[in-house]
């Protein structure tokens, strides 16, 4: 009888990243044309200015950002498209349930019969496939992957709901994974967690029937974002604090001696407060939700890309990435890069 193999002692790194964002800007002045708000509201209470908006009428989608990051990760990789064995897509507005977003993806890029799936984390997806993909070449099922986090928030949003539709935007940001013979690369502590008792508090209505009993179907734009934003914030300030908390205690190391701290960017005075608390120097946690709003599976990402595309991210770097999501999910991911 056979024996299973054992899986091979690796490392994973990060071998290149690249981002894609619509041309397009819908601005906090916009908005003041269209709903009762203003950019001194606005600011005050998130931090953003203005945010990414997809023009359909251009070709642009969650498709064709997807494929461009991912062509410019691959680029920036310096491998060979036919290389990669997975393409994960963490996304919660692909434009069709079937196929998968990943899949059509792939065909573009021409990744030719590489494996390719969603990932349904909301605002977490990225960080979630960040971690799986990692774990599937530690194992040695795959050699190298792409994750890629994108989600177009402005074609579900109800315009004439300001607490919601203030704070969205689109992007999409990729990277290539790929196991190295340097065990010291790759994930020291991780961290996936929901609490479905409370998806209610941030859901995507399709039909009646998705509505909680607790809301009036006749009130809402059905295909449209749901948020109790009070509820969402609370639960996201602890929690953003004490995921960042637990990774630290899990890696047996002091906030001290993380390089980068890559948040999802849903609020500024979020980040703020997690910064303050654990005493992180403003440049080693990034924002920049004041000029791409919450983006959803997108914002990691991006913040990764333009923090390597000015020499931040290292090699040898600890970089830590958090999320947190409608479902509700959270999630963390601390690497040695």
């Amino acid at each position: 009888m056979s024996m299973p193999q054992t899986p091979p002692a690796r490392g994973v790194t990060i071998l290149g990243t690249g981002r894609a964002v619509p041309e397009g800007r819908l601005t906090n002045q916009d908005l003041e044309k269209i709903m009762d708000t203003s950019d001194e509201w606005i600011v005050q209470r998130t931090g953003i200015r203005e945010r990414r908006k997809c023009d359909p009428s251009k070709g642009e989608s969650a498709v064709s950002l997807c494929t461009d990051a991912l062509t410019r990760a691959i680029e920036d990789s310096g491998i060979d498209r036919s290389e990669i064995d997975l393409l994960v897509i963490g996304t919660v507005t692909g434009e069709m349930t079937c196929p998968a977003t990943a899949c059509r993806v792939g065909k573009r890029v021409g990744l030719g019969n590489a494996g390719a799936f969603d990932l349904l984390a909301a605002c977490s997806g990225f960080v979630y496939g960040l971690n799986i993909a990692h774990d599937m070449i530690r194992v040695g099922r795959c050699r190298t992957i792409a994750v890629v986090g994108c989600d177009v928030m402005t074609e579900v949003m109800d315009y004439s709901n300001r607490g919601v539709s203030i704070l969205f935007g689109d992007a999409a940001g990729a990277v290539i994974l790929q196991a190295t013979e340097d065990q010291s690369q790759g994930i020291l502590a991780s961290a996936l967690h929901a609490n479905g008792e409370r998806w209610a508090d941030l859901y995507l209505p399709r039909r009646e029937r998705d509505v909680p009993d607790q809301d009036d179907p006749n009130e809402l734009q059905l295909g449209t974002l749901q948020m109790r934003g009070r509820e969402v914030y609370k639960f996201a300030v602890g929690t953003f604090a004490n995921l960042i908390g637990e990774t630290l205690e899990k890696a047996g190391i002091e906030a001290s001696d993380v390089a980068q701290y890559v948040c999802h960017q849903s609020n500024a005075r979020m980040l703020e407060s997690a910064r303050e608390r654990f005493g992180i120097e403003q440049d080693r946690m990034y924002v920049n939700i004041d000029r791409y709003g919450n983006c959803s599976a997108g914002s990691v990402p991006v913040c990764l890309d333009e923090l390597r595309s000015v020499g931040k991210c290292q090699t040898g770097d600890l970089v830590m990435f958090v999320a947190f999501g409608g479902g509700l999910t959270w999630a963390s991911s601390l690497w040695r890069l």
